[in-house]
Order: C-alpha cells, then structure tokens, then sequence
C-alpha cells in the first residue's frame, strides 16, 4: 500500500510514540467530519457498462482492500475528481 508524504509521517509519529497535538482540534475535526460526511453521503444513481474483465479486476482489487467494489468504484472516482488519482506515465 501506497502512503502520501503526510500518511507516513502520522504513522512514523504513532510508531515511534510521540503524536503530536493538533492546533484548533475541534475545528479540525469538525472540518474532516465535514469531509467525511459529504464523502459518504450516496444521494445519486449512475449506471454504467464496463467489459467483465475490467469488472472481475476491479472486484478482485476491493476483496484485496477488504471492500465492497461499488464503494472501491466510487472511491476512485471521487480520488480522480479531485484531483488526487492521477495517471502514471507510460
């Protein structure tokens, strides 16, 4: 699994102990319950068609990180819109 720069100094920070505080914690966390809210909120339907072979690599990839495909699909799209899931050279 792929960590951001940010990820893994958290995680360097839990390992070694030594979290560090967060300046405006309540407003911190409202703001990433905000994002996490609006991430989740499923208030759309969309239907598309994708080849099987795609769709049984896509199943294959969410039964690896322990989730149900739709969720993977939606998250890789919500990544993508965002600017986050970019393409790697070729």
């Amino acid at each position: 699994m792929r960590l951001s720069k940010e990820e893994k100094t958290i995680l360097q920070s839990v390992e070694r102990r030594r979290p560090k505080s967060v300046p405006n914690l309540k407003k911190e966390a409202k703001r990433y319950q905000d994002y996490a809210r609006a991430t989740f909120r499923k208030d759309k339907r969309v239907n598309i068609r994708i080849s099987e072979k795609d769709l049984i690599k896509i199943q294959q990839k969410a039964l690896e990180e322990g989730l149900p495909y739709q969720t993977l699909i939606s998250s890789v799209l919500h990544k993508f819109v965002g600017g986050r899931l970019v393409e790697k050279p070729s």
